[in-house]
């Protein structure tokens, strides 16, 4: 996948002058990879921002459905502009609401959590009867810009380390799960990839 292609670089030239935090190349390129891989063909993921990580995936195969949620509107405008602008309409399908708030039938090969970190656990519980039974559930900044690894009493904001605490939570959430078995990997802001156990 070309990673420099004109229109993409321009979206995360965007996202970086407008402080609108995207995937980091290793970790869109893990992303991107093990939908391919895998052969994941339908998609939920929660946190769309501008769009960025599901053109993106969309990019990957022309047979791949997205289904991505979006509560700030600003960002929602702008991630219909980019998926209009990709050509992408007819795969990705947009839904403007606070994902806690979203009810969605069917089943997803993936559900990819990039939204609210303190909310991870939240979105997980709320959408894992609608992973399907070798589905993946992907989720991101789980090093949190390098801040779940400090010491707490050197973590900048107490905003910043109630986040960090419940990143922490989620962690251990997933790591002592009866049903699902999860990795997390050190690529980009940090990645845990979780699937049923056998």
């Amino acid at each position: 996948m070309n990673y420099q292609d004109k229109d993409i670089k321009e979206l995360k030239e965007y996202a970086i002058e407008e402080n609108i935090p995207i995937m980091q190349d290793d970790g869109i390129e893990f992303l991107t990879n093990f939908i391919i891989k895998k052969q994941l063909k339908n998609i939920l993921e929660i946190g769309t921002a501008i769009g960025y990580s599901a053109i993106m995936m969309a990019k990957t195969s022309n047979d791949i459905h997205i289904t991505t949620i979006e509560r700030d509107e600003t960002r929602y405008m702008e991630a219909l502009k980019n998926i209009k602008k990709f050509n992408l309409e007819d795969r990705i399908t947009l839904i403007f609401n606070d994902a806690l708030n979203v009810k969605l039938e069917g089943e997803f090969d993936l559900i990819f959590i990039d939204a609210a970190k303190g909310k991870n656990k939240d979105f997980f519980e709320h959408f894992e009867a609608n992973l399907s039974l070798d589905g993946y559930i992907i989720t991101d900044n789980m090093d949190f810009h390098g801040y779940v690894a400090m010491k707490e009493e050197d973590i900048p904001s107490k905003n910043i380390l109630g986040i960090v605490r419940k990143i922490k939570d989620y962690t251990y959430f997933l790591e002592n799960h009866m049903l699902y078995k999860t990795t997390i990997y050190k690529i980009g802001d940090g990645i845990a990839v979780t699937e049923r156990r056998g």
